[in-house]
């Protein structure tokens, strides 16, 4: 059992506009001390023999008041708060002695013995603050905490905040028992306020806090639902976006396709609803499309945040339009939230630029999910060189493929990568030329899902991975687009 060895210390935010504060210190620590106080209103002055050039431009300037020469006691007069920041133990102890003397409240960079007071690291969203403090004992553990504390709470909080301010006082006279206000408040921020201030509609956001205010019952009524369809990426939840993340994390209920990874949706709010809708052709297990438009309505109509989470993007062959074209149909509100395409990232993680200035000027998306799909592309322009197609779901058609773009032209030694379960632990990469590309895929037995690379960058894969193991199939001699090595 550990014992303890930091007292708890009791959380306050001080209001020190136009309040002195005297720094010790001139270099770097004190700066950032300084900067910190000025943004909060305080009237710093700063000690020091010599100061470091910011601190000299703001002293120039009367943004601070400096005083020269080595800390004097009677310098502390007047002050509200001390903060000791130089690089001399001695005049460290002396400013804390002082203060401690005087009765002001002193905070000794890097000492927590000699403090009084601790600064805590802070989050900072407008009016809204987070501190975290670990007592002066672990500084760096309450820098973590901060940083995973930023990851969650999105610049909307701010103003979310600033606009509830603004209106506490018809708030209040509203709702005047605290138990009404406290549902008006839930019912409020489970709703689509904070959704229009994340998507920057702030007159909209004024608007419907104003109809609550004149028309609101008293907090008892069911929440609005909303959905947010949501890129999950490739499968590696390191690539998930921060507000992907923050989404999820306030998610009622998600519906998610198959080839959302396990790691992704462990990083979900642990209570949430979790409802697959996958499909998958062939497969024993189909969600039409129908389906999850239906699932989508029939949640965000009771009052739940959905989150409609798909592999990748949702724009990009995930018909995220036929669902935004449903939601509003229906009155329910939404936003997008962008993924990591597959293109994109299987083409990193194999190591393969999707365009390059000496061997492809464009990059091509295609989904070559069936023979229908195919009928509809333009053959001729898809077999041009210099250029790179990425060229989704089409595992099943290669033999396909490979015969229509040999047909217009294109040349059988161009270079392919074949990028299976990209991101993930298990990827691998499947190299060679167009000629050999249904045999080598067969060979190696490659399943959905993969990604084909194909066009001159392709050949890179073979040079530049970094992830996993590397390639199989045939490779380009010199690891860069050129003259390819039969050898299998």
């Amino acid at each position: 059992m550990f014992t303890e060895t930091v007292p708890p210390l009791y959380p306050l935010f001080a209001d020190l506009r136009g309040r002195s504060v005297l720094v010790v210190g001139g270099g770097a620590v004190a700066r950032r001390k300084a900067e910190a106080l000025l943004q909060a209103g305080a009237r710093v002055i700063v000690n020091a023999p010599a100061l470091e050039p910011d601190l000299a431009a703001w002293a120039g300037n009367g943004r601070i008041t400096h005083r020269a020469g080595r800390f004097r006691r009677e310098w502390l007069r007047g002050a509200w708060l001390a903060i000791a920041a130089t690089d001399d133990p001695a005049v460290n102890r002396e400013v804390a002695e002082a203060a401690e003397a005087q009765r002001v409240w002193v905070n000794v960079v890097d000492d927590v013995e000699l403090s009084r007071f601790q600064v805590p690291a802070r989050v900072e969203r407008g009016p809204l603050q987070i501190a975290v403090s670990s007592g002066g004992g672990a500084p760096m553990l309450a820098r973590l905490v901060r940083e995973r504390l930023e990851a969650q709470f999105d610049e909307s909080f701010g103003a979310l905040a600033t606009l509830l301010a603004r209106r506490r006082a018809r708030i209040r006279a509203r709702w005047p028992d605290i138990g009404a206000r406290r549902r008006a408040f839930a019912r409020l921020l489970a709703g689509p306020l904070q959704g229009l201030l994340r998507r920057r509609r702030h007159l909209e956001a004024e608007r419907l806090l104003e109809a609550e205010l004149r028309t609101g019952d008293d907090g008892g009524s069911a929440a609005t639902g909303s959905v947010a369809l949501v890129g999950a990426g490739p499968g590696d939840p390191g690539l998930l976006t921060l507000r992907a993340l923050r989404v999820l994390n306030e998610a009622d209920v998600i519906l998610h396709d198959r080839l959302v990874s396990a790691e992704v949706l462990a990083l979900a709010r642990r209570d949430a609803e979790r409802i697959t809708v996958g499909k998958q052709a062939g497969g024993d297990r189909h969600t039409t499309q129908a389906r999850i438009h239906a699932l989508m309505v029939e949640h965000a109509r009771a009052g739940k945040r959905v989150v409609r989470l798909k592999g990748g993007d949702p724009f990009v062959f995930g018909r995220g339009g036929e669902e935004l074209e449903s939601l509003r149909a229906h009155g329910i509100d939404y936003e997008v939230v962008p993924g990591i395409t597959a293109a994109l990232a299987c083409a990193a993680y194999a190591g393969v630029p999707l365009t390059h200035r000496d061997h492809a000027q464009s990059a091509r998306l295609v989904t070559a999910h069936c023979k229908a799909s195919l009928d509809t592309l333009d053959w001729a322009a898809l077999a041009q060189e210099r250029q790179t197609l990425a060229v989704y779901m089409g595992v099943a058609m290669l033999d396909t493929l490979r015969a229509r773009l040999l047909a217009h032209g294109r040349d059988p030694r161009t270079p392919f990568a074949l990028v299976e379960n990209g991101s993930r632990p298990e990827q691998r990469v499947i190299t060679g030329t167009l000629r050999e590309l249904p045999a080598l895929a067969e060979r190696h037995a490659v399943r959905a899902p993969a990604l084909l690379i194909l066009g001159e960058v392709a050949a890179f894969a073979q040079s530049l991975h970094w992830f996993g193991a590397a390639p199989l199939g045939t490779a380009v001699a010199g690891g860069s687009p050129g003259v390819l090595d039969e050898a299998a």
